[in-house]
Order: C-alpha cells, then structure tokens, then sequence
C-alpha cells in the first residue's frame, strides 16, 4: 500500500489502507485471524539517498542514467530528485516487495488510472527486465482484465505487444 502512493497519489492511497482496514475488520469480525506480513528490514542510509536511488534505477531499467538532465528532468529538477531520491531509494529499498512484485502493482495502478502509456510501458519494460517472463506479465493484463476492466487490460496489451515486438526491455 505504501509503494502505491507514489503512482496513484496520497488520496487513492488513503482510501485503498482504509478499504484495506474495513476488509481485515470484517474478516476478523468473521473469525478470520489474519498473520501480519514482515516489516520492512533496516535500510542502509550510508552513501547519497540520490545516488542509491540512481543505481536502483539503472539496475531497473538496465539503461545508465544521464549525469546531465534532460526532458521534464532538467525543467523540473526538484522531480529527478524526488523521483531517485525518494522514490528509488526510500521506497524500492525496502524488502517487503521483490522488485517484480512492485513492478506488478505498479503497473496495474498505471493500468487502472489510464492515459498513461508512455509509464506503462516503461514499466512493462522493466518486469522483463527483473525476470519475468512475457508469459507471465501477459497473465497478468489477464488477471487486470478480470479485476480491473476490459479497456484498461485491452491499453495494458497494446503496449505489452508494443514492449515485446521492440526486443527493448528498458
């Protein structure tokens, strides 16, 4: 739920960890005792929080990061440093999540909220990049086709078509 934030937003969060809580209420109300998943392990803050975030991102993505900003980047800095500093760091440091289980999430909050393909793709790229298999990101627009919906699964199959045609990955 906390990796989520950062692509749909603090108020679609909010409301997802409060549906969440509803959920568990009802489900303990009903006799079911759910286990607490592990914490999140202490992270390493030695070294740049910028810097580590940059190395997580090119590991992602598999590309070198530029040391000069370009794009949206260089007109608005202050977002390259959120983005690797906070996102890539703070974030996708924490081992709650493998990377494939949050490049899943990510992309059916890309998916859901729409409009976004140039994000989807990105993304789809980088499940292939940290191991999963065509065969598998493919079961899940499947699985956003039941949960989501039929157009955005249709959005999320165009660009996976798109991602897998190209042999890129990032």
């Amino acid at each position: 739920m906390v990796h989520l934030y950062a692509y749909c937003g603090f108020p679609r969060s909010i409301i997802g960890l409060q549906v969440f809580m509803e959920v568990l209420d009802g489900r303990k109300a009903n006799g079911v005792n759910d286990n607490i998943g592990n914490d999140v392990s202490p992270i390493d803050q030695t070294g740049n929080k910028y810097k580590r975030g940059k190395k997580i991102l090119e590991e992602l993505t598999k590309t070198p990061q530029p040391e000069i900003l370009t794009g949206y980047s260089a007109f608005a800095p202050t977002i390259d440093t959120f983005l690797k500093g906070h996102l890539f760091a703070d974030i996708f440091e924490r081992d709650v999540l493998t990377y494939a289980e949050r490049e899943l999430v990510t992309i059916s909050v890309i998916a859901a909220i729409g409009d976004a393909e140039p994000m989807l793709r990105s993304h789809l790229a980088i499940c292939l990049n940290v191991g999963l298999a065509p065969e598998q990101v493919q079961q899940f627009i499947t699985v956003i086709k039941s949960t989501v919906g039929k157009k955005e699964a249709k959005s999320a199959q165009k660009v996976l078509e798109e991602v897998l045609k190209s042999g890129k990955t990032q």
